[in-house]
This record gives C-alpha cells, structure tokens and sequence, in this order.
C-alpha cells in the first residue's frame, strides 16, 4: 500500500548528461533550503589544531569565486547528474583530489549551486504562509566552522505517509560529527508523540521536510506541530521529489559498510525512511560541499519498540539532563552518572538515559560489567587509564570518510592533522586489549574479542611506513604544528625534505632574531606562537624598568596585561608570511603522500566503528562503576513488580549535606495504583521523582540508590508534575494540565510508569476532584503502575470501590513551640500506609502567615460543615470489605507463583502468614456486618 503512494510522488530526476545545455530547468532543480533560520552549521572537516572531541576556532573553507547559477557543474555533466551513479561520482572526486587546483575541481566548486535562506522566526510575515518556494542562486550555504561536542549538530529528515497511509512515519538522521545515519520508521497516532520525542533526544541541529507537508494554508499537522515545539531549529523544506526511496536504497548499497549491510534486510520494504535518507544525504552533501567515500558509514535501523519513550515535558520535569532552576549546573540524572573520558561516552550516556533500554537481556549484561568493574579495582583502574586517553573517535572517523570537493590549504591540514589521531587512537588498541584481557563477563569479552581485528594492526603498520613513529597527537598549537610538518618519513619526497629544512632556518632565524632584539636594547625577551598571530615577541617586566616607559620605536602592535607585554615587528611579520608559504608547501606535498595512504587504508578503515562503539559502551560502563563508588548503590532485579527497599533520591543526595530520607515502594499488578497525600512540603513530589530516576537507572543498566530494587520494565514514563503556566501556547495552569493529562490518557499502555502530582488544582474543587475521578478511574481500568499525589483527600476513598488502590502518606510531627504558644508541623518525610490525618493543614499554613485570625477561623468553621458532609455519604459495605481481601489474597498468591525464589519452608511460612492476614481482614468484614445489622 506504501510503496505505489511514495513512488507516485518520487519519480526519477533525469540525469544532467541528457541536458545538452546545462540548464537547470531541464535537468534536475536544486531546490533546498526554501526557507530556513540562518545558523551556522558544522563543518565536517574538523580544524587542523583542534583534536575531536575538543572544541576551538577551525579553519574556514574557502568559498568559490564565483557561482553560475544557470548551468550544472561540467564535473557533473561529465559523470551524469548528483542522482546518477552515485559510485562512480565519488571516486572520481577521490581519483581528483591528489592535487590542488584541478580544473575539475575548480569547476565543480565555481559552478555549485547556493541557496538563498531566508529567516524563518516568529516575526517574519512569510512563516504562516511559506510562500517563498523558488530557490535563488548566489549566496553560499557552506557551513564555516567545527563547533564543540555538545553543540547541536545532527540533521534529520521527517517524512510522512499520505492518504491511508498517513501517519507512517519515516526518520533519518546523520550527527556531522559522527559517520553513522540511523534509520527509523514507526506508525504514530494523531498526537504525534513518538515523533516530538525522538526529535527531542536527537536535538536537531536542522529538521529537513517535503515541500508539500506546508502549502500555503494546507499545513498537515505534523508540520505544525513540528514548527511549534522547535523555534529555534533550522527548518528546511525540499521538494517532495528528493524523497524517493529507489534513491534511498542505492544510497545505502553504495555508503553502508560490510560490517552493518544486514540493513537492507530491514529497510528494503520500509519506504518512508528510505525516502528520507534520501533527501538526507542528497542535502547534506549539498551543504557540506563534499561526498562521502563508498563504502563508508555506519547505517543501522532503530524501530521504536527497542527503548523506552520519555517524552521531552517529563525529561524536564524529572531533570534529567538540564537543571530546572540553573541550567548551568550538573544537579541532573546526568551530571549524577556523568563521570565519562571520553565525548562518545558522553554522547552514549546521555541517548541512554533519554532512552532507557526495554531487554532484560541486554541490561543484565551490563549490570553484570558494571559488577565485575567494581569488584575488579586492577581492570577498573587499567580500563579507565586506557579510555581517557582515547580522542572522539566518532568525529575521527565521520571525517577521514568524507572526500573534499575542493582542495584547500585548510582540507589539508585538517587531513594530515586527522592522520595522526588515526595513529594516536590505533597505538592505543592494544593497551585497550592487554587491560580487558583478563575480564569474564560476555559483554566485555565481547568487546576484547573485537579488538582482536587484524585490520587495527594491517592499517597501523601502513601508517607507519609513510609517517614517523614518533609523531602523536600533542596539546599546544605549536607542537602540533610542528608534528604535521614532520609527519611524514624522510626520503619519501625530495621537495618535502628541502621545504621542510627551509622551514626549519625560518624558524631558527626567528628565534635567532628575538635574541639579538633582547640584546640590543637589553629586554628580557622570548619567542611565543599562537594560531592567529604566529610567532611573537613577549617579554614581564615592570613598565617603570623601561627606558622614558615605553617601548622601543621598532616594536609594534603592542598589547599589555599587567606587568606581561606582547608585540612583534615589521621584520618579525615579513618572517611570519615567508614561514606561512614554506608550511604551505609543506602541507601541500603531506597532503598528496596522506591522500595516496588514506586510499590503501579505506578498505581496512571499517573496524573504527567497533572501535568507537566499544570505547564509547565501555567509557559509560565505567561511569556507573565510578558513581556506585561514591555512594551505596545496589544491583536492581527485573520481575513484574516494582520493590524498592528504603530507595532515596540520587540528585537530591549530591545537593544534600546530609543523606536524603530512604523510603519503601512496592507497586504490583494487583495494587498499581498508589495515592499519595500529604502536608504541603512534606515530600510527595520529590518522592515520585525519586521513583522514575531509579527506574531509568535501573533500565539503562546502572546500581540504583536503594538497599534492595526490583523493577518491572517499564516501555513509556509519564509525569504530569509541573505547575506553571505557558505564555507561548497561551496556556493557563489548568489547561496545561488538561494537555498533559490527554497526551497521558491517549499514549498510555499497560506497560506504563505514570506519575501524576497535583491534578485539577486550577479550577474549583468540585471540578476538580470530579476530573480527578474520572483520570483515576481510566488509569485503574489498565495495568499501568500509577502513582498519584493529591491534596485531595475525598479521592482516598476511591480504595472501596477498586482494590487495585493503595493508600499512602508522608507522616508529620505536631511539635509545641513555646516561644509562640502554638503547634509548629515537622516533617519526617517518611512514607507510611493509609490516607493522612492531618487535617486542615492548608488552614494551618495560612494560619503561619499574615492572613487576619478572623479569616481563619471563619474558613475552619466551613470547611468543617462541608467535610461532615461528604463523609456522611462514603461509607464502607462488608462485601465490599470481603472482596477486597479475597482480591489481595488472590494478587498475593499469582505474585507468588511467578517470582518466588523461597525455600519450601520458608514458602510455608509465607503462606500461612499470608492466611493468618486473610483471616484478620475478614472478622473485620463480619464485625462490620453485625454493627449495621445492629
């Protein structure tokens, strides 16, 4: 059904070779970035002294001379269209790129076409209509510079289904940083929730969809939805014709690595993410004027049941990666696990906790690793040695595949530069090895087995026949400057051995020169470099030292930072340019010798991606040994009931002086619904936080803080906690809880965690408790655990009517405080059964505040005669009372059939305790019975 819709609306672009003339109205139209925010996005090729993983300034590519924006590239009449044969195109721009300034090459970038982008904002009259559909030529859309780790920098494309098969849903997205596209396609509901939330924990950089999903007045509701929650991303519209999966699947054939072509299996008949990998690549290489090398990515496919789904309002509320009030500090689930080496671990934490595993299997392992790196102090020691060592071999690796269109000093530098990281983090293999090699559990064999790949070694043993064994990746821009310069053996090329002994007296000469300056006029002076100015003179000295207090005449572009100046000089600035010319050419004659070293090794180059994977897995691993150190955390278990034995709250234990209060929980199938009551302040939002953070921990494969936990998987985690209004959606506080109550109510399943704090509090009481009631009553109908704070105490009595609920409240203490000769509330934040008793505790805050004594006692004297009333009409039945402990006994008893793991006489003992309190509820039943009868 798929298949014929999406084909209809992709047909295949003619290729440029049937074009005589070049015109862009008979070949194929560049139609993207219709309408976008300008941003900057980052560059694939990283900087030339900025290591991955690292943030600073990178080079900026240079853009071309001049665009003609009536005709194709000739590079591309030559081979057939962008959307030709793709192989052939790539290597024959890999084939050009030996030497600078090709003709080819040179064609290629002046006849590229740009777009035009124009402001997307809330301000702009054209958002509503997004009218502006016809791209403009001559404004250049080359991203500038590498930005730093945790900048946003993935793209993805959002495709949806149209007539019956709306509501499929295709994604793909690729991280600039990262050489690997995954893949996603899932069928949604009206809401659209799967899809906000994905896009939430990829944090796009730049969302990419069909034209046709926002004509002018027609907008489908993705699209609006889309363009709400994400203000500030990039948003781009391409044709629909760009989405065509035929392309997208001999994209995959031609880019996907052996290792991970299983792929095609998956996706050969999913054809909303293939049509979306397809307008993804196609515009990525448009903007990153550079293609990349067949067989070259990592392509894997994620559907949406593997995790569980936490939508991005209760990634907020439970703060799991941005502190609510200070968004600057680390008071977060991450910053607690966050104790990561490495950025690919950072990256692997962070997706982990947004979404939490739902295989047992696979957690098991994990908690199985984490346990033998805390037993085994040598392997954790030695593995956490190893990892911080390694550089982002992610971001390593998405730019050794990518193939520059143009050749600039800039591309050379940062592939000579990224050659020896490639050396650094091979050289680092077999520490890596020799540190697992004597680990036990699967998973961490695993990975030892993995780096017993001969290609780590075949591709090391090629780089060190063309660069020098003593070249390593180095802090400092100068000593990285002056490896790349002697990167390469001698006697490999002649000219490189000359220009580089030029170098050499350069900088001998300018060293040379300094001291003869110092001598001459008796300064303490030394030679400093940096990036943006090259050599310099610097020189700490007190001004008062100085002859008339100043400077000498020769010296210019002075600066001063207390008693430490900086400068340099018109001959010093002759010999800066004569040393930027000689490393020029220098790079120039590396970078033909690494092109010609990198083609031998792309074949091997595929076992970084296991690399990258077991570093980064690894590097979370040990950031969950290292929190468990610091705290007494223990092993959860995974059985069908929720059991926490005196939990606590692992972000409130790192703000706290003092260890947090530890609190019980036990939620089973047949009582999955606990209300929680209690005093203003006494714990009950802190509380249920406290019980969905240990369950993410729990799912993705960490200790949880408790003395014993069990948990039953939880596939969605829901809260409804947040108090606040909402001036962009023109939401007040009680429509913003009914928002998030529907998005609960129609997303929900029997495999859900919800947690509901403070419900219907912004409309009148009966209004609310009546919502509160119906919410109640939907949620007991499913299997969900629930969890529900209320100050509403009439809901308590919801327990007669379904046995599935449970009653609990926070105790408070009444102290005497004499100094005031009045009663003062102190909270023990402890957890106990049944409903609260304290009565009024509202009117007692009032009481504590300035409100005038004779408000407070007329508010007293009401709500007395209003609660006398209500409770008058909640009484109790003795059948009721008898089915509730026949159903408690019957839940007890299935409970114990699936998970006991007791002895056959402690089962005995058990059961008849389990008997003796069937007994005891049931008098109660009788005596009941015999009092009304009375």
């Amino acid at each position: 059904m798929l298949r014929p819709e999406m084909s209809s609306t992709s047909p295949s672009v003619p290729a440029a070779s049937q074009s005589p003339t070049g015109s862009l109205s008979q070949g194929p139209r560049y139609d993207f970035g219709l309408q976008e925010t300008p941003r900057s996005l980052p560059s694939a090729t990283a900087s030339a002294s900025t290591p991955p993983g690292t943030s600073g300034a990178a080079g900026d590519r240079s853009s071309s001379s001049s665009r003609l924006a009536g005709h194709l590239p000739s590079a591309l009449r030559a081979q057939g269209s962008f959307f030709g044969n793709r192989r052939s195109y790539a290597e024959n721009i890999f084939a050009s790129n030996f030497n600078f300034g090709t003709s080819s090459s040179s064609a290629r970038d002046n006849n590229y076409p740009q777009t035009l982008k124009t402001p997307l904002s809330a301000g702009n009259p054209q958002r509503s209509g997004y009218k502006s559909w016809t791209p403009q030529m001559g404004y250049s859309a080359t991203s500038s510079s590498a930005v730093s780790a945790h900048s946003p920098s993935v793209i993805v494309a959002v495709v949806e289904g149209r007539g019956l098969a709306r509501g499929e849903i295709g994604m793909a997205s690729i991280d600039l940083k990262s050489p690997q596209i995954i893949l996603s396609q899932f069928a949604d509901n009206t809401t659209y929730a799967k899809v906000i939330t994905k896009l939430k924990i990829l944090s796009p950089l730049e969302i990419i969809m069909s034209n046709t999903a926002c004509v002018v007045g027609n907008s489908t509701k993705l699209f609006t939805l889309i363009t709400e929650n994400f203000k500030n991303v990039n948003f781009t519209t391409v044709q629909r014709k760009y989405f065509n999966e035929t392309k997208g699947l001999e994209y995959i054939e031609q880019l996907c690595i052996a290792e991970f072509s299983t792929v095609l299996m998956e996706v050969q008949s999913k054809y909303y993410c293939l049509a979306a990998v397809a307008a993804l690549l196609k515009y990525v290489e448009f903007i990153q004027n550079s293609v990349y090398a067949p067989k070259s990515l990592k392509i894997c496919f994620q559907g949406s049941e593997q995790t569980a789904m936490i939508d991005s309002s209760s990634a907020q509320n439970l703060e799991l990666l941005v502190n609510n009030q200070d968004c600057r500090n680390n008071h977060t689930l991450f910053g607690v696990l966050n104790y990561t080496k490495t950025p690919g671990g950072g990256r692997r934490l962070r997706s982990n906790i947004l979404e939490p595993l739902v295989d047992i299997e696979t957690i098991n392992m994990r908690l199985d690793c984490v346990q033998e790196l805390l037993q085994d102090e040598e392997l954790f020691f030695g593995l956490q040695s190893v990892i911080s060592r390694f550089l982002d071999t992610e971001q390593l690796l998405s730019v050794l595949v990518q193939i520059p269109k143009q050749d600039t000093v800039n591309a050379a530098e940062s592939k000579i530069t990224n050659l020896i990281y490639l050396k650094h983090t091979l050289e680092l293999v077999d520490p890596l090895k020799i540190a697992l090699k004597n680990c036990n559990t699967p998973l961490l064999r695993a990975y030892y087995g993995s780096l017993e790949d001969k290609r780590f070694g075949i591709i090391l043993e090629k780089i060190k026949t063309v660069i020098n064994d003593d070249v390593r990746y180095m802090k400092g821009c100068l000593n990285m400057r002056t490896q790349k310069c002697y990167a390469v053996r001698s006697n490999i090329n002649e000219f490189l051995d000359i220009a580089r002994r030029t170098y050499t007296e350069i900088v001998d000469d300018i060293a040379g020169m300094i001291s003869q300056l110092g001598e001459k006029y008796s300064l303490p002076l030394r030679t400093s470099f940096s990036s943006a100015r090259g050599f310099f003179i610097q020189m700490t000295i007190d001004c008062t030292a100085l002859p008339n207090d100043q400077l000498p005449s020769e010296f210019i572009k002075i600066s001063k930072v207390k008693n430490s100046y900086s400068f340099t000089s018109a001959d010093l600035i002759k010999m800066n340019e004569r040393c930027q010319e000689s490393l020029r050419e220098i790079y120039h004659m590396t970078y033909m010798i690494v092109c010609k070293l990198l083609s031998e090794i792309y074949e091997h180059i595929h076992c970084l991606y296991k690399l990258a994977d077991t570093v980064s897995m690894l590097d979370m691993l040990l950031s969950f040994a290292h929190a468990c150190t610091l705290s007494d955390y223990v092993r959860p278990e995974f059985t069908d009931t929720l059991a926490i034995k005196q939990g606590w709250h692992p972000i409130l234990e790192r703000i706290s002086v003092e260890k947090p209060v530890a609190n019980n929980t036990y939620i089973t199938e047949g009582s999955n619904f606990l209300i929680i009551t209690g005093p203003n302040m006494s714990g009950k939002s802190t509380y249920l936080k406290q019980i969905a953070l240990c369950q993410i921990m729990a799912q993705i494969g960490s200790y949880v803080p408790a003395e014993y936990s069990s948990f039953r998987i939880a596939e969605q985690i829901f809260t409804r906690i947040s108090t606040d209004d909402d001036i962009e959606t023109n939401s007040s506080t009680f429509m913003k809880e009914m928002k998030e109550i529907a998005y609960i109510l129609h997303n929900v399943n029997d495999k859900s965690l919800i947690l509901i704090d403070e419900l219907g509090r912004g409309t009148n009481t009966e209004e609310g408790i009546g919502i509160c009631y119906a919410v109640c009553e939907y949620l007991l109908s499913l299997k969900a655990f629930t969890l529900f704070a209320t100050h509403f105490l009439e809901l308590c009595h919801i327990d007669v009517l379904y046995p599935n609920v449970e009653n609990m409240h926070f105790e408070v203490q009444h102290v005497k405080n004499i100094s005031r000769n009045k009663d003062t509330i102190l909270y023990t934040y402890k957890l106990s059964k049944g409903f609260t008793e304290e009565k009024n505790y509202g009117l007692k805050a009032a009481e504590v505040s300035s409100l005038p004594p004779s408000i407070v006692l007329d508010a007293k004297e009401i709500t007395t005669q209003i609660t006398r009333q209500i409770l008058q009409n909640q009484r109790s039945t003795p059948e009721m009372e008898r089915q509730r402990a026949v159903y408690h006994l019957a839940t007890r008893l299935v409970q114990t059939a699936r998970n006991s793991r007791l002895d056959p006489d402690s089962l005995r003992t058990y059961l008849s305790n389990l008997k003796k309190q069937y007994e005891a509820d049931c008098p109660k039943a009788e005596q009941v019975s015999g009092n009304t009868e009375e």
